[in-house]
C-alpha cells in the first residue's frame, strides 16, 4: 500500500505567497475595474541589465554552433563564474573562500529548502520570528519538528528565536542551544540589518557550542552602513561554523532565469564528517547544473559595465524604500527597514491583524502587502512591503495609503 510523508500534512494551508496571490486573484475578478498595485512578493520589476542581456545573447549563439556548444555543466558550476564570484564576493572583501567551496545552483531557495538534506532529523532547528517561510517549512517537511501548535502558531520542537521592536528586529540567543541555525541579512522580511561585532557574536556561539549557521545574504547588494558586514565569512572563524547562500535574483534581477550558489568551506565538519563533501555528493545527485546561458550571463554580472548597471539598479530600488519609509512615517506610521534591504516593516494600525490590514489595504486603497503573521508568530501586528515595485507604481500605492 502506498502511503505519503505525512509531515507535510503538518502544515497548515499553503504557502503564504499562494494564499496571497489568490486572494488577490479572487478580488481581481469581483472587481474587474480595479488596478491594483503589487508590492508584496519579492519579485524585481527592472528589465535585465544591458550586460546581461549582451551576455547571454553571446552565449545563445554558441549554443548554436558544434565546436561552442555546452551540455551538462560541471558539478559545482562552470570556473569562469566560480572565480568571479570568488574574487568579487569573498577575496575583494577580505574573504578566504577557493573556487572548489562553491557550488552553482538554481537559486538560493532551492538551496535554503535543500540544504538541510545533509543533517540528521534529530538536530534541533532554530530560526528567527517573524522568519523567511522556507527556512521552517522544509525542516517540517522533513520530519524535524513536532505537530502544528494552533494555540501558539508554530510548530512543537522547533526553537523559535523572537524578533521584536524592543532588540532591533534582531535574535537574541536561545535558552535551548540548537544545532541548526538559520540567519538572513539583511533581513527578510523586516528589512533590519546585523553589525560585524552582532554577527561576530554569532560565529562564536556555534564555534562555541558546535552548531552550524545557515546564513542567508541574498540582500547584500542593498547595505548602505559600513559596519554591516555582507558576508558572514568577514567574521573570524565563520569557516568552520557557516554555509552561506547566496542569489542573484535580488541583485541582478535573476528571478525568472534562476540562479545562486552555496558556500561550504572544507573545514566545516561536524559528527566526525566534511559538510563540503555530503553537499557535493547530493549536489552531483540530485542536480543537472544551472544552464550554460544562464552561468555566463552570470558572469556578466561582475563585468565592470555590469557592475555600474547593477549598481544603478539597486539605486532605483531603495529610492523606492526610501518613497515607502518617508510617506508611511508622515501618515503616522510606525516604520522600520527600507536602510540596507528593499523590505519596509510596518505596524499595523489600531487593532487590525496582519490579515485584517491586508484586506483593507487591498478593499480600499487597491494595493497588496505581505501580512507579517504569515512569517510567524511574533510577525502579528506588522506589515510587510517590497522596494520592487516600478517608482510610478510605488509612489502612487503610497499616495494611496496616505489618503486612507
Amino acid at each position: 500500500m502506498v502511503t505519503v510523508n505525512k509531515n507535510y500534512m503538518k502544515l497548515p494551508g499553503s504557502y503564504l505567497f499562494s494564499t496571497i496571490a489568490k486572494k488577490v486573484n479572487a478580488y481581481q475578478k469581483a472587481h474587474p475595474e480595479s488596478r491594483i498595485i503589487r508590492l508584496g512578493i519579492g519579485d524585481v520589476t527592472q528589465p535585465l541589465a544591458p550586460a546581461i542581456i549582451e551576455a547571454l545573447h553571446k552565449a545563445v549563439e554558441e549554443m548554436a554552433h558544434a565546436e561552442t556548444f555546452r551540455g551538462y555543466a560541471p558539478d559545482l558550476g562552470y570556473e569562469f563564474l566560480r572565480n568571479a564570484i570568488v574574487k568579487n564576493d569573498y577575496k575583494d572583501r577580505g574573504c578566504r573562500i577557493e573556487a572548489d567551496e562553491i557550488f552553482v545552483s538554481d537559486g538560493a531557495k532551492s538551496d535554503s529548502g535543500n540544504i538541510q538534506e545533509i543533517f540528521g532529523l534529530d538536530n534541533k532547528v532554530a530560526v528567527c520570528d517573524p522568519v523567511y517561510p522556507v527556512y521552517a517549512d522544509t525542516n517540517v517537511m522533513a520530519g524535524r519538528t513536532g505537530d502544528y501548535n494552533s494555540a501558539k502558531e508554530n510548530f512543537d520542537g522547533m526553537i523559535y528565536m523572537a524578533c521584536r521592536e524592543d532588540n532591533g528586529f534582531l535574535p537574541e540567543f536561545p535558552a535551548e542551544v540548537p544545532d541548526l541555525i538559520y540567519l538572513c541579512f539583511p533581513n527578510n522580511p523586516t528589512g533590519c540589518a546585523i553589525t560585524k561585532d552582532q554577527l561576530q557574536k554569532w560565529v562564536d556561539y556555534a564555534n562555541k557550542n558546535g552548531s552550524v549557521i545557515i546564513y542567508d545574504a541574498a540582500y547584500e547588494a542593498y547595505i548602505s552602513q559600513e559596519d554591516v558586514p555582507h558576508s558572514i565569512y568577514e567574521c573570524e572563524g565563520a569557516r568552520t561554523c557557516a554555509i552561506e547562500l547566496r542569489s542573484f535574483s535580488k541583485n541582478a534581477g535573476f528571478t525568472g532565469v534562476r540562479l545562486g550558489f552555496t558556500v561550504i568551506p572544507k573545514e566545516l565538519k561536524r559528527d566526525g564528517v566534511s559538510l563540503h563533501s555530503l553537499w557535493a555528493r547530493r549536489h552531483g545527485t540530485k542536480f543537472n547544473g544551472a544552464p550554460y546561458i544562464v552561468q555566463r550571463a552570470g558572469e556578466a554580472v561582475y563585468s565592470p559595465e555590469g557592475k555600474t548597471q547593477l549598481k544603478e539598479q539597486v539605486a532605483g530600488y531603495m529610492r523606492n524604500a526610501k518613497v515607502i519609509y518617508e510617506g508611511l512615517k508622515e501618515a503616522g506610521y510606525s516604520v522600520s527597514g527600507g536602510v540596507n534591504a528593499p523590505y519596509i516593516w510596518l505596524k499595523t494600525p489600531k487593532v487590525m491583524t496582519s490579515w485584517d490590514f491586508f484586506d483593507h489595504l487591498l478593499e480600499k486603497a487597491n494595493v497588496v502587502g505581505t501580512p507579517g503573521s504569515g512569517f510567524g508568530t511574533h510577525g502579528e501586528g506588522y506589515f510587510r512591503l517590497t522596494a520592487f515595485g516600478t517608482y510610478e507604481n510605488t509612489a502612487e500605492a503610497i499616495d494611496r495609503i496616505r489618503k486612507l
